[in-house]
């Protein structure tokens, strides 16, 4: 019976992997899930949870797979990547060359002061402050 209505619903709603506003103009998700305040519609906390934790998993593997000498890296500098790549993507992230250049030296000093040498830094400065303080060896 549930592996029945399950593709019933399927079949009426969609599967669609991304936010879409429905024929009634409220934002939803998935299989027709309803996320609209204004419907009372959202998240659990456990839901959230468990999207952090996929998103935490995905961009893990993506360093990991991307920088080479991601291991050797302390787990202070791994976060402040991890964070930087999950706030801008993976993209956004390499696009501080001078921050990795200083990295792979080991110029802390360095690799700080180029993460706020940055328009990131200008748009989310405490944020970026933060983070660049994890930069140190």
């Amino acid at each position: 019976m549930r592996r029945q209505l399950k593709q019933l619903l399927i079949d009426h709603e969609g599967n669609i992997p991304h936010a879409y506003q429905d024929h009634l103009g409220y934002w939803t998700i998935g299989v027709g899930r309803l996320i609209d305040e204004r419907r009372g519609g959202g998240l659990s906390d456990a839901e959230i949870d468990y999207l952090l934790e996929n998103d935490i998993d995905r961009i893990l593997e993506q360093l990991e797979h991307t920088i080479p000498y991601w291991f050797d890296l302390p787990d202070n500098v791994q976060i402040a990547l991890a964070s930087m790549a999950f706030q801008m993507g993976i993209a956004g992230l390499f696009g501080f060359r001078r921050m990795f250049a200083a990295i792979e030296r080991e110029d802390w000093a360095e690799a700080k002061r180029e993460a706020l040498n940055s328009k990131w830094a200008n748009q989310t400065p405490a944020r970026a402050n933060e983070i660049a303080e994890l930069l140190h060896g």
